[in-house]
């Protein structure tokens, strides 16, 4: 199957525009992005598309060798770039796709103009000198209600995430993004996800970078933000008034002004 099928790619905005390409974090697709979508779109040709296991992309494709790790995703959105004919791309990853989008963007520099990282890890686990936010010890407890209980874990977690408990239909939807995730599937995801550790890659990257945290953020405290934006040569770090790890559904309006200022250059 080709990549536009496998991946349910869909491209809407202006035909002409610079190609925007979003990349949803785990337990999402591509629906997430939906509320900041009209906005880039006005100005923009915009690629979304679902990872591997996610939303409506073909699950027969997903093998645990190729996905075991982030470059196999990688190696998709560049894929995408490919078949499509993507150059001068805008990619913006949000959680852990921010991570996917830097070693892609290392992969191939050429192919990509910018880089927005929205509420970006490289490693969640704390060490001596870092904080990732969890200790070895609450990433193994979070794996193992995750493989214990997949749905329970999706229902107590998505408002933890969200961090809105004022709007309670924010912390419904991500449940439901969730529970659309294949489980085995999940599970293998979120192991690739918080064990990972693409600190080392940060500093290879040669692409004009923002980064994007929330003023709060559960997954991706404040100083991860801060720890990715000196890592990454002259990237630019930005704070949104906003709560929770998924701004693109709690702050749409900040979310996607902040991307249209960096893509503009104002």
């Amino acid at each position: 199957m080709d990549v536009v099928s496998r991946n349910n790619v869909v491209v809407t905005g202006d035909e002409a525009g610079q190609p925007v390409l979003l990349a949803h974090g785990f337990g999402c697709d591509q629906h997430l992005w939906r509320l900041v979508v009209p906005p880039l779109a006005a100005r923009h040709r915009v690629v979304l598309f679902d990872h591997v296991g996610a939303g409506r992309s073909d699950l027969s494709a997903w093998t645990p060798e190729r996905y075991g790790s982030l470059d196999g995703y990688a190696d998709d959105v560049l894929g995408i770039c490919r078949e499509l004919d993507l150059r001068d791309v805008v990619l913006v990853g949000h959680s852990v796709s921010a991570m996917i989008a830097v070693l892609a963007a290392n992969a191939e520099p050429e192919r990509f103009a910018k880089l927005v990282l929205l509420t970006p890890s490289p490693c969640y686990v704390d060490e001596e000198g870092y904080r990732g936010g969890f200790s070895r010890a609450d990433i193994d407890e979070l794996l193992g209600a995750l493989e214990s209980n997949y749905l329970g874990w999706s229902a107590a977690m998505a408002p933890v995430i969200m961090d809105n408990p004022d709007r309670p239909e924010l912390g419904d939807e991500l449940t439901n993004s969730f529970c659309r995730t294949d489980p085995v599937i999940a599970r293998a995801f979120a192991r690739t996800t918080f064990l990972s550790d693409n600190r080392a890659d940060l500093a290879k990257v040669c692409v004009p970078t923002l980064v994007v945290q929330c003023a709060r953020d559960a997954i991706a405290p404040r100083e991860v933000g801060r720890f990715v934006h000196e890592q990454v040569r002259g990237s630019e770090l930005v704070t949104l008034d906003a709560v929770g790890h998924c701004p693109q559904l709690s702050a749409p309006r900040a979310t996607a002004e902040a991307i249209m200022r960096f893509v503009s250059g104002r």
